[in-house]
């Protein structure tokens, strides 16, 4: 058996815009200053109180929980107005039936809570092609290698054959630290430098390439 896991913020849909918004709203409502959209993004993928945290590292421990409640009401709120923006990735719904077809087990490990994720997906209708989702509110987050430790043992996938694909140097941390292979992608929130140094055996620019990439990197293990 082999195991795919992806990432979600950056690598399969785009919510950046949502993200920043609602970090932002919450800071504002809380009487902080705003952080630069750049800065925000490039904290994507980490539990939101680590978030905070790299945005405000003078902060103390209960304004952190105080801004991680507010940003996740403000998020919800969004949400249930209908006002997230969460577009997928081109390619994402072609490629990952290609891997199902290739018997490829499929999981996410992502900074989301279950309830987000979930959501997400159903609003692509994606759910149905994973087999195991490990979100940060249920497990030590990234790059702690805890989420990937769980979706090996959902499936009983072996480590050298499973492989983190994400857009942050986050997703190859955890990966290095889980003692799995790890491919960057180009499209998300961190640069291609710091994806090969954070560990990534490889980097693709399009969804469409990740089938042979990593197909090849299994064929490099053996």
């Amino acid at each position: 058996m082999r195991l795919a896991v992806f990432d979600c913020d950056g690598t399969l849909v785009d919510s950046a815009h949502s993200i920043i918004c609602s970090m932002q709203t919450a800071c504002s409502n809380l009487g902080h200053h705003l952080p630069e959209p750049m800065d925000i993004r490039r904290t994507v993928g980490l539990p939101v109180e680590d978030a905070i945290t790299m945005l405000f590292p003078d902060m103390k421990h209960d304004q952190v929980w105080a801004v991680r409640e507010e940003f996740r009401n403000v998020y919800i709120e969004l949400r249930d107005k209908g006002e997230i923006c969460e577009p997928v990735y081109d390619g994402v719904v072609e490629t990952l039936s290609v891997l199902d077809r290739a018997g490829w087990l499929l999981g996410i490990a992502t900074g989301k809570s279950l309830r987000g994720l979930e959501n997400t997906l159903s609003v692509h209708n994606l759910k149905p092609n994973f087999v195991t989702l490990q979100t940060a509110d249920l497990s030590i987050g990234k790059p702690d290698p805890d989420m990937l430790h769980k979706a090996m043992r959902d499936t009983g996938v072996e480590k050298r054959r499973t492989v983190m694909i994400g857009d942050t140097s986050y997703d190859m941390e955890m990966a290095r630290n889980a003692g799995t292979l790890a491919v960057g992608v180009t499209w998300g929130y961190h640069n291609v430098e710091e994806l090969f140094a954070a560990g990534a055996l490889g980097v693709v620019d399009t969804f469409s390439e990740i089938p042979q990439v990593i197909d090849n990197l299994l064929k490099e293990d053996r």
